[in-house]
């Protein structure tokens, strides 16, 4: 996966769901295309498999368990994952909190599996405890700002340096309330290595025309 990276988390929403996943995921590729900007994507399970059917774009599902193959039954296993196509998952999600012994399990079974993963941090503090579990990418997101309408950008820039500054330089995205391409470009200007988002393109009218709003950041 080509870094900086604009990833985009379908979460559940119906416009993200099933058939509507499809959709959407060939306007990311038609997008992405058309730019020769990085993006991926983050679906549920249970849409992974008809997601990377249908597009050429690194698709994550949002969460797994530590599950391994046999006596499992109701948890989502990351060999399951990889099978379906996965190229990595998303853990620790504001929405779906992970304990860190689980969490360390998590990223190392993914390894095993050669899963990429994005595991999310709420503080500098918690993204510094994260990295040191050795994923590949941290996201940083204040929860108070996720689904908000100011940005983590213009509302704690010098969180996002600091997180920087701690991981290094290729280590960190950054998400919560980004919505516009000059949310976008602070980020990377403050050394992001890309931005994760989620309602600004889901939940629009027009997601096509939100995600060239936000791709115009990354020129």
């Amino acid at each position: 996966m080509r870094l900086p990276v604009l990833v985009v988390n379908f979460k559940t929403y119906p416009s993200a769901t099933g058939k509507n996943a499809v959709e959407l995921a060939k306007i990311h590729q038609k997008m992405a295309e058309k730019t020769g900007i990085s993006i991926a994507l983050a679906v549920q399970a249970v849409d992974l498999r008809f997601v990377t059917e249908n597009v050429d774009l690194p698709v994550f599902a949002q969460h797994f368990d530590v599950a391994e193959q046999g006596a499992f039954t109701g948890y989502v296993s990351p060999y399951s994952l990889k099978d379906a196509g996965a190229y990595g998952s998303l853990l620790n999600h504001a929405e779906r909190k992970l304990p860190v012994d689980v969490l360390q399990s998590s990223i190392d079974l993914a390894r095993s599996q050669g899963l990429f993963t994005i595991v999310c941090a709420e503080s500098v503090f918690a993204s510094k405890a994260v990295s040191e579990l050795s994923p590949d990418l941290v996201a940083f997101e204040p929860p108070e700002l996720i689904g908000g309408d100011v940005s983590v950008s213009n509302a704690q820039p010098q969180l996002i340096q600091d997180a920087v500054a701690m991981m290094g330089k290729g280590k960190v995205l950054v998400g919560a309330g980004i919505k516009t391409a000059e949310d976008v470009k602070l980020a990377l200007k403050f050394g992001a290595a890309g931005v994760l988002v989620s309602s600004v393109v889901t939940r629009a009218h027009d997601p096509e025309k939100a995600l060239e709003e936000l791709l115009k950041g990354f020129l």
